[in-house]
């Protein structure tokens, strides 16, 4: 049986990285696979620009792992604030907690860091957290609940965290195990697969 989470990444014609490592060896499906389109050419189908905003929406959502009702509030907060609106969402869910956790290099995907969050492995500014949809901010500092460094998945990570290079926007203390917000997220550094300018458009309407 085909992994669900790979069929979300076919489902729109491309890889979005859910499973984190795994999809950048050959033992991904898509890679093993390709993608299949159907029709007399087999070729990926013309979009149409409400089709463009539909695929960049589900994009998003599935990439971030977050509801239609969270992207929407997303875009509100984003919308409201003064400055570019496509920009700013993207900060907004790069800023989210379980996502900055990835980018830091304690976990490969957000479904792994949304679990290890809720179980309470992480403190946010000195306090448990448990709140993965959290969006931090400049200043705040995300660190590992002592009581669970025994745990198998945090065993080596000091070694895995030295590996890691995180995006600018966050500092990583492989030391001590925290991540400290610096500055915004920098979206020509990350280079995410989603046109957030279709998003908007979308929601503007």
């Amino acid at each position: 049986m085909r992994d669900e989470i790979c069929k979300k990444c076919r489902a729109v014609g491309e890889k979005l990285f859910l499973k984190g490592e795994k999809c950048y060896t050959p033992k991904c499906p898509m890679v093993r696979r390709g993608i299949a389109f159907h029709g007399k050419n087999k070729r990926k189908p013309a979009l149409t620009p409400y089709g463009r905003q539909l695929l960049e929406k589900q994009k998003a959502k599935l990439i971030y792992g977050i509801r239609e009702k969270q992207l929407q509030r997303y875009f509100n907060l984003a919308y409201k604030k003064q400055g570019a609106t496509p920009i700013i969402l993207a900060q907004i869910l790069e800023s989210r907690l379980d996502n900055v956790i990835v980018r830091a290099g304690f976990v490969s995907n957000r479904a792994s860091a949304r679990q290890l969050i809720s179980h309470g492995c992480f403190l946010l500014n000195g306090r448990k957290h448990n709140i993965s949809s959290t969006i931090l901010k400049h200043g705040d500092i995300v660190s590992v609940n002592p009581n669970v460094l025994q745990r198998e998945i945090f065993k080596n990570i000091k070694e895995k965290l030295t590996k890691n290079n995180p995006p600018k926007f966050i500092e990583v203390d492989p030391d001590k195990l925290t991540i400290t917000i610096v500055k915004e997220p920098d979206l020509e550094e990350l280079k995410m697969p989603i046109d957030f300018p279709s998003i908007v458009e979308f929601y503007s309407k």
